[in-house]
């Protein structure tokens, strides 16, 4: 598999603070970015159409990031085009009473997708070792045996035929603050707004400790993270798209082949 410019190596230490989070320091030329991103969100499209006709493989993308970090502009933006048939978006909230019945991970099992398809986590099984830990939600006796049943739950669907992307938009403390005046100050973004989000930002060192963690403990072979710079919106995406297609490349679904004896067939 070739190495992609964000991706972590498994046993590697990481060090949020050293990564950048501006995508001008990996490419300083914004109108060739967004003129490569339109080609392989076009790209994209075609092989989507190929792996849903094929129904043979499965791709999981999992997007993590602090509150304002771009998880649905993202979606929105890359996805645009793609035929919604084939792909399926799971925004995962805090569990209901019938999801806390059951483990952590029986709802993320169910969304996984089916043959043919591209799921997309909006937040994902990893909220179960960050808010779950930096809330106190639940013990650390508890939160903490999840590293290695999340990293054995991704092998499990990697070996049944998903492909995984992690990604993790990485943003820094004034581009949150940035944004999250914009959606008191422009009425059409006011409704993302939520006085919660003012008081998970006094925790940011906290969700930068448990994000480092995740990053670290569940980089596998299979597996592995990407920390996308995600200040700047045109880098994100075309970063995005770029990780999605070498992966759909490397992939490489085909459509079926024709039934016999199509050239006989006459429409009335």
């Amino acid at each position: 598999m070739t190495h992609h410019l964000h991706q972590l190596k498994p046993g590697g230490t990481v060090a949020l603070d050293e990564i950048p989070t501006r995508g001008e320091e990996y490419c300083a030329d914004r109108d060739q970015a967004e003129n490569d991103f339109k080609k392989l969100r076009k790209e994209l499209c075609d092989w989507q159409s190929r792996l849903y006709a094929s129904e043979d493989q499965k791709l999981l993308v999992v997007l993590q990031a602090l509150d304002a970090g771009g998880k649905d502009g993202t979606i929105r933006r890359v996805f645009q085009g793609v035929n919604p048939q084939g792909v399926r978006v799971t925004s995962f909230k805090a569990p209901t009473r019938r999801e806390l019945k059951h483990d952590y991970l029986w709802r993320i099992h169910q969304a996984v997708p089916a043959a043919g398809m591209i799921g997309v986590f909006n937040r994902s099984h990893y909220e179960d070792v960050l808010a779950v830990r930096v809330h106190e939600i639940v013990p650390e006796a508890v939160w903490r045996p999840r590293y290695e049943q999340i990293n054995h739950f991704e092998s499990l669907l990697n070996e049944t035929g998903t492909k995984i992307i992690k990604i993790f938009l990485h943003i820094s403390k004034q581009e949150q603050k940035k944004r999250f005046e914009e959606r008191l100050q422009i009425p059409e973004k006011n409704w993302k707004f939520s006085h919660e989000d003012l008081e998970k930002r006094k925790y940011w060192d906290d969700y930068q400790n448990a994000f480092q963690e995740m990053l670290e403990r569940c980089t596998t072979d299979a597996a592995p993270w990407h920390v996308i710079p995600a200040d700047q919106k045109w880098y994100r995406n075309m970063a995005v798209a770029h990780l999605l297609v070498t992966t759909l490349r490397e992939m490489d679904p085909q459509y079926p082949s024709a039934p016999a004896g199509l050239d006989d067939v006459v429409v009335d």
